[in-house]
């Protein structure tokens, strides 16, 4: 009788208290740390730079970099410019043989002071800057009271959906496009027949691992696995990025496409429900190009399924084993344990590879261009205007009438050299002006359209809307 009690005792013990996992917390090879710039560097071999890590690094579902962790590298290569970008440059009267510095990422300095050694591929910068001032949070929501047991349920629902939207914090909402002052300082230096080079600070990169980072191994059990790998709540946003690469130029609907979770998704308990490196399938439902006058191109893909790794699917399995000895999840205990999970998820932000792009609230994507584009067209309107005035009431001793006229027509139209060449006669400053009023009227007005580009890696949020299995 005592035996029988003793190990009646035993059981229930292991029941109450599952055996433990562990699970390795390795990065992979190629996975990217967002970093940005925090000194402008300049485009010369050897130069050292200096970054932090914009979002956290994750590996299952714990935090193994912080964001603000400080990054090291030094430019690897220099490589010239495609031709057209040259040409376009030597078109306004920049002969400076432009390049691309390429960088590469070789230390992590830890909040602790440890340095860790890490070997990144050579990467650019992206086109687009981290502000100075982050994006203001949003106030907490007010406490509802007496609103009852539903409407306590629904705030509760919506506080979760908050926390899980405030924890994602996308790289969408922290970038900005080039800030004003940079885009001026570098404008001025253009227009010189030849001038340095260098790295704006503040520039993002996409530095992408080329050796595994292992931060040892860390302990689970299957209470902690309750919810692992299955379907995401309903209005659950997930931080991505995308395996393939699509463009609205060259893809077709039907193409598949394929992502990688950044960061883990937790339950409203913070129970871990898909962690880093799942991955996410979908296709392509609408694909335009760019069209004449800058109509911008429109692309727009869904996700259908969620794909377990063999480490994940092996974990969920342990833990619905566990779960069918106690009557506490009869739904999970009889599902069988499965690598793919069908689901239903819309783009919910992005960042656009080659300009700013807007989703909608379909998802989808359309490139987004400033409207401050036809204040450069005004002005070169009025500079045109005025270096074609050669009233001969303004001549000084009959000689070279208005000069500053033909000075800003040069410039427009050919830098520092067009504004030295409009001083030897009217006609080539009126020239010079016209050329560059043309230019302007077609790069902003009459060229085509920013096409919707995502290359590998780009970042994505995806927002998931609860799809019934079967269906």
């Amino acid at each position: 009788m005592v035996v029988k009690l003793v190990t009646g005792i035993f059981a229930i013990a292991a029941i109450a208290f599952p055996q433990n996992a562990t699970v390795p917390l390795v990065v992979p090879a190629g996975v990217p740390l967002r970093l940005y710039l925090t000194r402008r560097v300049s485009k010369r071999l050897g130069a050292p730079v200096e970054a932090r890590l914009l979002t956290p690094l994750y590996a299952f579902d714990h935090e193994v970099i912080p964001a603000g962790t400080e990054v090291l590298g030094y430019v690897s290569r220099l490589q010239p410019v495609p031709r057209w970008q040259r040409l376009r440059a030597v078109c306004g009267g920049d002969f400076t043989p432009l390049r691309v510095a390429q960088i590469e990422f070789t230390s992590l300095v830890l909040p602790d002071g440890h340095r860790l050694d890490l070997h990144t591929m050579e990467s650019a910068g992206l086109n687009s800057l981290v502000p100075v001032k982050p994006p203001k949070q949003k106030a907490p929501s007010p406490q509802v009271q007496n609103a009852g047991i539903l409407g306590n349920a629904r705030q509760s629902a919506k506080d979760q959906i908050d926390a899980q939207i405030d924890r994602v914090k996308s790289i969408p909402d922290l970038v900005r496009g080039t800030d004003k002052k940079e885009w001026l300082f570098d404008y001025a230096m253009s227009r010189l027949p030849y001038h340095p080079q260098s790295v704006r600070n503040r520039t993002r990169f996409d530095a992408v691992l080329k050796d595994p980072l292992s931060f040892g191994s860390e302990t689970v059990t299957s209470s902690s696995l309750a919810f692992l790998g299955t379907q995401p709540a309903h209005g659950s946003i997930v931080h991505a990025r995308l395996l393939t690469s699509v463009d609205s130029m060259r893809s077709k609907p039907g193409d598949k496409i394929e992502a990688a979770l950044e960061q883990p998704l937790f339950s409203g308990n913070h129970k871990v429900v898909l962690p880093e490196g799942t991955l996410v399938e979908g296709t392509v439902v609408l694909a335009k190009k760019a069209r004449w006058f800058h109509r911008a191109g429109r692309l727009r893909f869904t996700f259908q399924s969620i794909q377990l790794t063999p480490q994940v699917a092996a974990l969920r399995n342990a833990s619905l084993q566990t779960a069918e000895t106690t009557p506490r999840t009869v739904a999970s205990s009889a599902a069988e344990p499965q690598l793919q999970i069908r689901t239903q998820g819309t783009l919910s932000a992005a960042e656009g590879a080659n300009a700013p792009v807007k989703v909608d609230s379909e998802g989808g994507v359309k490139t987004q261009e400033s409207q401050s584009r036809f204040i450069g067209t005004a002005i070169a309107l009025l500079i045109t205007h005025r270096a074609v005035d050669n009233d001969a009431g303004r001549a000084v001793n009959g000689n070279n009438p208005n000069v500053s006229g033909r000075t800003l027509g040069g410039g427009l139209g050919f830098g520092l050299l067009g504004s030295i060449a409009a001083q030897s006669s009217n006609n080539v400053g009126m020239a010079l002006g016209y050329y560059g009023m043309g230019w302007t009227v077609f790069s902003t007005i009459v060229a085509r359209g920013a096409d919707v580009q995502f290359d590998r890696n780009a970042v994505i949020d995806i927002g998931f809307n609860q799809r019934a299995p079967g269906k």
